[in-house]
C-alpha cells in the first residue's frame, strides 16, 4: 500500500464515498417498492437507532486512532501505535458487546418511546422485531471501523475506501434480493429485517478484504527499534492518550445522531396536534427528514466526509511539527473545497426536488416539500464536521465541545416550539419548523469554532471568504439559467422524464457554474491548478 497525498487522498476517499452514497441511493428505488410506505417508516426506526448505537458503540475511537498514529508516525513512535490500536480494538469489542444485548433486550421499551399508542401505522411488535436484527451488525461494524482509523492514520486512503464500496455493494445485493424473498415468504417486518441484516454480511466482507490488504502490508513493513523515550509510553499512559482523544469525538458522532433521534423521538405527535397530519403523513414526514431524504443528502455530505478522513492526519502532523502557515492553507483549502462543491449541489437539488424525488421515490408532494427544504441542512452539516476534524486537529476540542453542546440544546430545546410557531405561520409548513432548528443547531457552533480559530490559532480566513463570495456569485448566475430553463423544458413528469430533465439540468449547472469558477480564477484559487495548463499538460504527455 501506498501513502497517498492531502488532494488526492481527498479526492479519492470523496470519490469512493460518493460512489458507495450513490449506490446507497439507487438501490432505494427497487427497496421502496419492495416494502411499501409502512416498510419505509420501520425502516427509518431501525436504521437511525442502529447509528445511535453504533455511534456508542465506536465512541470515536477510529477517528482517536487515526489521529494517535499520524502524532506518532511523525514522532517515529512505531511500537506505540500498535499497541495503542491493541488497546483501541479491546475496549470497542467489549463496549460493542454490551451494547449489542442492550438493544436486544430494550428493543420493546425503544418501540414503546418512539411509536407510543398511536395506531394506524407500524406496531411497536414490528419495530421490536427490526431493532433486534439491527443490533447484530454492531459489533463487525465496530471492528472494521477501528481498522480503517489505523490505515488512515498512516495516510493510507485508498484501500479503506475501496473497502468502503464493497461494504456497501454487498449490504445493497442483501437488501434488495433479501427484502424481495422475505416479503414473498413472510410479510413486510421480516422484509425490513433481512435489510437490515444487510449492515453485517456487507461489514464482514469490507473486513476480509482489509484484513488481506494488511497482511501484504506486513510482509513488507521493516522492524522499527524502539525508541529510548517511547518505551516510557506504558499501556496505561497510551489508554489515558486515547481516551483523552476519544472523548471530543464521542461527542461529536453522538450530537449528530442525537440530531436525528431527537427528530424520531419528538417531532411525530406535534406534526399530529399542531400541523394537523394524519399519523400516517407524520410518519412519512420523519422518514424523509432522518432516512430517505437524508439518503440523497448524502451525495451532498460525502463530500465532506471525504475531506474529513484526508484532514485529520494531515493536519495533526502539520500542527505536530509546528507548520502553522501549512496548517492554515489546508485548512482555508478544505473549506474552500467544501463549499466550492456543497453549494452548487444543494441548490441545485433544491430546485430540482421534485423530478429527483420522483426518480427515486413515488412523486408524494408531501415528501417533496420536505425534502426541498431539508437538503439544505447538508451543507451545514458538512461545514459543522470539518470544523469540528479541524479543530480536533490543532487540539482545541475543547472548545469544540462546549459548542457542539450548545448546538444540541438548541436542537433541542427548539425543534417542538419552531413547530409550534410555523403552525401559526400559513405560508411556511408546520414540518418545516424541526429542519431550521437543526440548521440553527449546526450554525452556531461552526461560527464559534471558526472564531475560535482566528482568535487562538491566528488563523486568516481571508481566501475562504473570497472564495464564498465568487461560489455564491457563481451558484446565484446559475440558477438565474436554470429558471430561464425551466420556461422551457418542465420540472414535472413521470420517471424517464424526471431522468431526463435531471440529466439535462445538471449538465448545463454544471457547465455554467465551471466556466463562471474558471472565468473568475476561483476555480485556480481554489484547487491550486491552471485549467488550461493542465489540459495542455495532458495532450502532450498523449502526443
Amino acid at each position: 500500500m501506498k501513502k497517498d497525498s492531502f488532494m488526492k487522498g481527498a479526492l479519492v476517499a470523496t470519490l469512493c464515498i460518493v460512489f458507495s452514497k450513490v449506490l446507497g441511493i439507487v438501490y432505494v428505488i427497487p427497496f421502496h417498492a419492495i416494502i411499501g410506505i409502512n416498510g419505509r417508516a420501520l425502516y427509518a426506526y431501525a436504521y437511525n437507532m442502529y447509528q445511535l448505537f453504533l455511534n456508542f458503540s465506536t465512541v470515536g475511537i477510529p477517528l482517536a486512532i487515526s489521529k494517535i498514529v499520524s502524532e506518532y508516525n511523525v514522532l517515529e513512535y512505531h511500537d506505540a501505535k500498535k499497541r495503542t490500536y491493541k488497546i483501541a480494538v479491546k475496549i470497542t469489542v467489549a463496549v460493542a458487546s454490551m451494547l449489542t444485548i442492550i438493544l436486544f433486550v430494550f428493543a420493546p421499551y425503544i418501540a414503546k418511546m418512539i411509536i407510543g399508542d398511536l395506531e394506524g401505522g407500524n406496531t411497536v411488535g414490528d419495530i421490536t422485531f427490526v431493532l433486534r436484527v439491527a443490533a447484530s451488525a454492531l459489533l463487525i461494524v465496530t471492528i472494521l471501523s477501528n481498522l480503517r482509523g489505523y490505515l488512515q492514520g498512516h495516510k493510507y486512503i485508498t484501500a479503506p475506501s475501496i473497502s468502503q464500496v464493497i461494504e456497501q455493494f454487498i449490504r445493497i445485493i442483501v437488501v434488495i434480493l433479501g427484502s424481495y424473498i422475505a416479503i414473498r415468504l413472510w410479510g413486510t417486518r421480516e422484509a425490513v429485517g433481512v435489510a437490515m441484516s444487510g449492515a453485517t454480511i456487507g461489514a464482514i466482507a469490507a473486513f476480509i478484504y482489509l484484513e488481506l490488504k494488511m497482511r501484504n502490508h506486513r510482509k513488507t513493513e521493516k522492524v522499527q527499534s524502539i525508541k529510548d523515550e517511547e518505551k516510557k509510553l506504558t499501556n496505561k499512559i497510551l489508554l489515558k492518550k486515547l481516551i483523552q482523544y476519544t472523548i471530543p469525538f464521542v461527542v461529536v458522532s453522538v450530537a449528530i445522531s442525537l440530531y436525528n433521534s431527537i427528530d424520531v423521538m419528538t417531532i411525530i405527535r406535534p406534526l399530529v396536534k399542531y400541523g394537523k397530519l394524519q399519523v400516517q403523513n407524520a410518519e412519512m414526514v420523519l422518514s424523509v427528514i432522518s432516512t430517505w431524504g437524508a439518503k440523497l443528502n448524502s451525495i451532498v455530505t460525502s463530500i465532506a466526509a471525504g475531506m474529513v478522513i484526508a484532514v485529520l492526519p494531515n493536519v495533526t502532523s502539520d500542527f505536530i511539527k509546528k507548520d502553522m502557515k501549512s496548517v492554515e492553507n489546508k485548512i482555508n483549502n478544505t473549506l474552500q473545497i467544501i463549499l466550492f462543491f456543497v453549494i452548487p449541489m444543494v441548490v441545485g437539488l433544491s430546485f430540482l426536488a421534485q423530478p429527483v424525488w420522483n426518480i427515486f421515490y413515488d412523486g408524494n408532494e408531501l415528501c417533496i416539500n420536505v425534502f426541498r427544504y431539508s437538503i439544505c441542512t447538508s451543507l451545514f452539516y458538512s461545514l459543522f464536521l470539518n470544523v469540528y476534524t479541524i479543530m480536533q486537529s490543532v487540539n482545541r476540542q475543547k472548545f469544540a465541545n462546549i459548542a457542539i453542546i450548545i448546538g444540541l440544546l438548541i436542537k433541542l430545546t427548539l425543534n417542538i416550539p419552531l413547530i409550534m410557531l410555523f403552525s401559526n405561520i400559513s405560508f411556511i409548513p408546520t414540518y418545516y419548523g424541526s429542519i431550521t432548528a437543526t440548521i440553527l443547531a449546526y450554525t452556531i457552533p461552526i461560527t464559534m469554532c471558526i472564531i475560535d480559530l482566528k482568535k487562538n490559532l491566528n488563523i486568516n480566513f481571508k481566501t475562504t471568504i473570497s472564495s464564498l463570495l465568487s461560489t455564491f456569485v457563481s451558484t446565484i448566475l446559475m440558477v438565474i439559467i436554470l429558471f430561464i430553463l425551466k420556461l422551457i423544458l418542465p420540472l414535472n413528469g413521470g420517471k424517464l422524464y424526471s431522468i431526463m430533465v435531471v440529466a439535462i439540468y445538471a449538465m448545463v449547472g454544471i457547465v455554467v457554474y465551471l466556466i463562471i469558477n474558471i472565468k473568475s480564477k476561483n476555480f485556480e484559487n481554489v484547487f491550486h491548478c491552471n485549467v488550461k495548463e493542465f489540459i495542455n499538460s495532458k495532450f502532450r504527455r498523449k502526443k
